[in-house]
């Protein structure tokens, strides 16, 4: 019984074999009930007949010849009288079963249709109920499923519109801002506020360009050029790449890594992209005269690379939302501060991810510092 709920096919056996079984029910039923009255009925029919039409002496032999072949002939019409009666009734107890099992199969079918018209005209909410455990119940799980995940995305589309919008407008206002009071002779026009238009205007280009690589990361519109990559050398590049940066707060920017550290399998330009978006980070995030260490180690067949900082530190509820697109532990500050576009981490994210590895972060609290994470695969080694 278990393997007949879980399996249509099954199901559909069973549902022929019922109306088969069901019609040879009823033809027996409609023989054993119809024959008598039938056979009688002929019978008394062939009685009167014979004694209307009887023969004089010498014609017994003849006589019951036909009566013998009168008998069988009726008989047979008797029997073909119950089959026409008996076949009637069980085609019509066979349709009745095959129209009510056809709708026990159909109705879901039927359900998931109507579902899938309400989701193609927006109703993301729609969900159908599951029954059973069979093929038709399994795809109305994933139906469900699906749903859930497309509520989700139109859930994330709109936030990430209203993101966008928000993070738009914020430069724009500034720079309207700063050209309404050149106008209006509010605002000299000295070089410095013409540099905070440029500095605003360079703003939203970077918020463009941002926009525009997590689009085609999260796309998965790029290419990765796996090789045998030396840790040492990225988180060189890393270093030199962001050391101005870091000068200029006073910042240590350092390295600490074992001598032995094997090769990773990665896209040395995206993964130093990775680094640098989380060294930034870290700097943007750490007070003058703080430090940031890059170091590594292995796990199994893993490296795992981080970016500690002695920065302002990230509550515990946080973590779990860092990279999520234009997340913000302290929104105010960051924009006050000239933060980035708030895409950077997601970006990192889905980079770590299409190398086969994973990101995340550590934190003991505000004012403790932080320290973001990531593995990748270690390189096969060529013999």
């Amino acid at each position: 019984m278990k393997y007949i709920r879980e399996h249509l096919g099954a199901k559909l056996f069973l549902a022929n074999l019922v109306v088969i079984l069901v019609g040879i029910g009823i033809l027996a039923i409609t023989i054993q009930v119809t024959i008598p009255a039938a056979y009688n009925r002929h019978i008394g029919m062939m009685n009167q007949s014979a004694m209307t039409g009887m023969m004089g002496p010498g014609e017994g032999q003849g006589q019951g010849q036909g009566f013998g072949k009168t008998l069988f002939e009726n008989f047979r019409a008797s029997m073909f009288e119950s089959l026409a009666y008996a076949v009637t009734a069980s085609v019509i107890a066979a349709l009745i079963v095959s129209l009510f099992l056809s709708r026990r199969v159909v109705a879901p079918v039927r359900t998931l249709t109507e579902a899938s018209q309400h989701i193609a005209e927006g109703h993301y909410d729609e969900r159908v109920q599951v029954n059973g455990s069979d093929e038709i119940a399994q795809l109305a799980e994933r139906f469900n499923r699906m749903t859930t995940q497309l509520e989700q995305v139109e859930s994330k589309r709109l936030q990430l519109i209203g993101d966008v919008t928000h993070e738009l407008r914020t430069p724009l206002t500034s720079i309207k801002g700063f050209m309404e009071g050149l106008v209006d002779g509010v605002l000299p026009s000295t070089p410095e506020t013409f540099n905070q238009i440029h500095h605003e205007a360079d703003r939203l280009s970077r918020l463009v360009d941002d926009l525009q690589e997590l689009s085609r990361v999260e796309a998965g519109s790029y290419s990765l050029d796996l090789r045998s990559t030396e840790v040492a050398n990225l988180v060189q590049t890393t270093i030199k790449r962001l050391t101005p940066q870091a000068i200029v707060k006073r910042i240590g920017l350092r390295s600490s890594l074992p001598a032995d550290l094997p090769h990773v399998q990665a896209d040395e330009d995206r993964i130093t992209q990775v680094l640098v978006n989380l060294v930034a980070n870290a700097i943007q995030y750490t007070p003058d005269g703080g430090d940031v260490t890059i170091s590594a180690a292995r796990h199994e067949d893993e490296i795992y690379i981080s970016v500690k900082d002695t920065g302002i530190g990230i509550p515990p509820e946080h973590l779990g939302s860092l990279f999520t697109r234009f997340y913000r532990v302290d929104k105010s500050r960051s924009r006050n501060a000239g933060g980035g576009s708030g895409i950077g981490l997601t970006i990192a994210k889905h980079l770590v991810e299409a190398h086969g590895g994973r990101v995340w972060a550590e934190s003991l609290g505000e004012g403790k510092g932080s320290t973001f994470h990531f593995s990748l695969k270690i390189a096969p080694v060529n013999l």
